[in-house]
């Protein structure tokens, strides 16, 4: 495929059906040419690393992700966190195409903010997906409820000639002939999908088999700005869609580059 940066930009992987780069985000966005993507996925950082405690395999774990998931102090946190999404979210509605659609998803930790960053940055929201986990971790505090959901926003520029793709027949059918409604209900990411390595927030592939197949056709141009261990690659690949992912953390792009080799091999 013909490369869709402006300037020269080297790969930490390449096939024919994907490039994954190894670098910010906020710095590599500006290099890809402006609306060249048909549809974006993004799970951003969370900002929950706090120093908390969580339960994970039955045993009391830290919340803390990495440096990655961490944003100034107490004082400043909100504002910097926001002015980052803000960014990020501005820099992917440069690269989307008119009639390309984004899909952000995020805990209350950074949900509201990114809801009113893509509304700032000019996006229109289409849907407020809820992902109802049927085997979230346990509160341990017992403070409050069991937090056993994630929000899922799905935009489109508010430009009103943008016309977003969504396979509605194909939606319906898989719902068993209905109308498919915004809350999705599955469980987490199963341990088959990461026997290539394990990464603290990634998302199972059914959840980004409906997104895809729902918003995108085969031969699109699929983004993934913060694509972890590659599971929006391993899926557009599966479905003859092209893909770009972006990571700061080249722990995670061995994993991604690992499993969309086995993808390609039929593993």
């Amino acid at each position: 495929m013909e490369s869709l940066f402006d300037k020269n930009q080297q790969y930490f992987y390449e096939n024919t059906a994907a490039q994954i780069i190894l670098g910010d985000s906020l710095k590599i966005l500006p290099k890809l040419k402006q609306e060249s993507i048909d549809m974006i996925f993004a799970d951003p950082p969370y900002f929950l690393s706090n120093d908390g405690i969580t339960c994970k395999g039955g045993k009391m774990v830290s919340v803390n992700k990495g440096e990655w998931d961490k944003i100034g102090t107490s004082s400043t946190q909100i504002s910097e966190k926001h002015k980052f999404n803000r960014k990020w979210i501005k820099l992917c509605k440069r690269v989307l195409k008119p009639n390309g659609s984004i899909w952000i998803s995020g805990t209350l930790h950074n949900i509201y903010s990114i809801g009113m960053a893509l509304e700032q940055e000019g996006f229109k929201i289409i849907n407020n997906i809820t992902w109802q986990k049927t085997n979230p971790p346990p509160n341990l505090a017992c403070k409050c409820f069991t937090h056993s959901t994630e929000t899922i926003l799905w935009a489109q520029k508010a430009d009103k000639k943008s016309r977003h793709y969504f396979n509605y027949e194909l939606m319906k059918e898989q719902n068993g002939g209905k109308q498919m409604k915004d809350v999705w209900v599955g469980s987490l990411t199963k341990p088959s999908e990461k026997k290539a390595g394990k990464h603290p927030t990634q998302k199972p592939e059914y959840l980004l088999e409906r997104i895809i197949l729902a918003s995108t056709q085969s031969g699109d141009v699929v983004l993934d700005p913060f694509c972890g261990s590659g599971t929006t690659g391993v899926v557009a690949n599966r479905f003859g869609r092209y893909f770009i992912g972006i990571d700061t953390e080249e722990e995670y792009l061995n994993i991604t580059k690992t499993r969309l080799e086995m993808e390609m091999d039929g593993k």
